[in-house]
């Protein structure tokens, strides 16, 4: 098959969050596969250092790489508004290239890309799925706006041959806007098995920040921004007690600033309730820096308001450490009992949930041998495989009159 893959953010820009590391999976799977595969994106801010990291060059209102080997476009971006970005290159692309394509598979919603490259698959006949990301229901700001998005283009979400749900939690949704049932497939979130084959050294992330060795170290990773719940987890560490000296117990809160102001806000908070020196704030961290962060962790916690998955929590079940995650987490029921445990979106609930699991050895070291066998569970290597199986039931659907346009 030939695949075209539309994401609004593609690796490397690392800290536009879960879309850029999860297609660049999903196509590097399909390419293993056997299938010719092209991402279409926006340059969201191309540096030398950037281009230069995945062998990108530029040509005519693009830069272009075959990273993995994936043919990546990243189209020039001539205006922006918060993450919805304007480009042009998008219509001449789909008037030249887009025939060659067999299917495509759209990431997001409130992007021009997605829209755009829908309207000219109606118009040539070539099936299209999309994949919400968790964004079919307004969440965070801008509801008003995003309404009217999905208002004026959001009909392209009903014409989809598929919609891609990650968690029964989006199914759930998906099926309470009305959309049939048979067009709604269920694919978790995964993780690289082959990113995770080899670990860091444990110990690293702790001497580099000196941490010390007896420290219980409880770790937070993802966008700074209200939903994520850093501030609960705060919260939280206060009211810990549980038998040992507090200072025994820290957090690492790491990630970009997805808000302004909202870094300082954290850090206030954690001075006013008295464990500011118990809490680091470290920044975005990526590939090895991530990795090593979650091997020396005790404890993953993931307290967000809303997550369609969570795919970092399952990235530190694949490093071997147990996760707490809220009840409004997609990959909840996945990882309850059995990596980690699960718990409401409040800090008293939160701080409760975090002793139990500290405070006792046998569950913990339960839950931690549980690490192993989900994520074996959720490897993309297995769910691209069920991902293909859809996309050539989509392609045999189609009619011969059809068939012919997309050959």
């Amino acid at each position: 098959m030939r695949i075209l893959n539309v994401t609004q953010s593609y690796y490397p820009f690392q800290d536009r969050g879960g879309p850029a590391f999860k297609v660049r999976s999903i196509s590097r799977g399909l390419v293993k596969r056997g299938h010719e595969v092209t991402v279409l994106s926006a340059d969201l801010g191309f540096g030398t250092e950037q281009a230069a990291s995945i062998g990108a060059v530029h040509v005519a209102r693009a830069w272009q790489s075959s990273l993995d080997g994936v043919e990546a476009i990243y189209l020039n971006t001539c205006g922006h508004y918060r993450s919805l970005t304007v480009n042009p290159g998008v219509v001449a692309f789909c008037r030249r290239r887009l025939p060659e394509f067999d299917l495509v598979h759209i990431y997001g919603l409130y992007d021009l890309l997605g829209p755009t490259v829908a309207r000219y698959c109606r118009a040539l006949g070539i099936p299209y799925f999309i994949e919400p990301l968790g964004m079919t229901r307004p969440i965070d700001r801008g509801f008003a706006l995003k309404r009217l998005w999905l208002m004026l283009v959001g009909r392209y979400l009903e014409r989809a041959n598929r919609l891609v749900a990650t968690s029964e939690l989006e199914k759930e949704e998906l099926l309470e806007c009305g959309f049939p049932s048979h067009t709604v497939l269920l694919r978790y979130n995964g993780i690289d098995g082959d990113d995770f084959s080899t670990l860091p050294r444990a110990g690293a992330f702790r001497c580099q920040h000196e941490i010390r060795a007896e420290e219980r170290l409880v770790l937070f990773l993802g966008r700074l921004i209200p939903r994520k719940g850093a501030d609960l987890l705060i919260e939280a560490l206060a009211q810990i007690d549980s038998g040992r000296s507090a200072s025994q117990n820290s957090l690492v809160i790491a990630g970009p600033e997805g808000e302004p102001g909202y870094l300082a806000f954290l850090q206030d908070k954690a001075r006013a309730l008295g464990v500011g020196d118990r809490v680091r704030f470290l920044g975005p961290l990526y590939g090895e820096d991530k990795k090593s962060a979650m091997v020396d962790a005790d404890l993953f916690v993931l307290p967000s308001r809303y997550e369609n998955f969570g795919n970092v929590a399952a990235e530190a079940i694949a490093c071997g450490t147990p996760t707490i995650v809220s009840d409004r987490c997609g990959i909840a029921p996945l990882i309850h009992q059995r990596a980690g445990l699960v718990t409401r979106y409040d800090s008293a609930a939160i701080a409760r949930t975090l002793h139990q699991v500290l405070g006792d050895p046998a569950l913990y070291e339960r839950l931690k041998s549980g690490c192993a066998s989900v994520a074996a569970e959720i490897a993309w290597d297995k769910l691209v495989g069920d991902m293909e199986v859809s996309y050539q039931d989509a392609l045999g659907a189609l009619s011969p009159r059809v068939a012919v346009l997309v050959a």
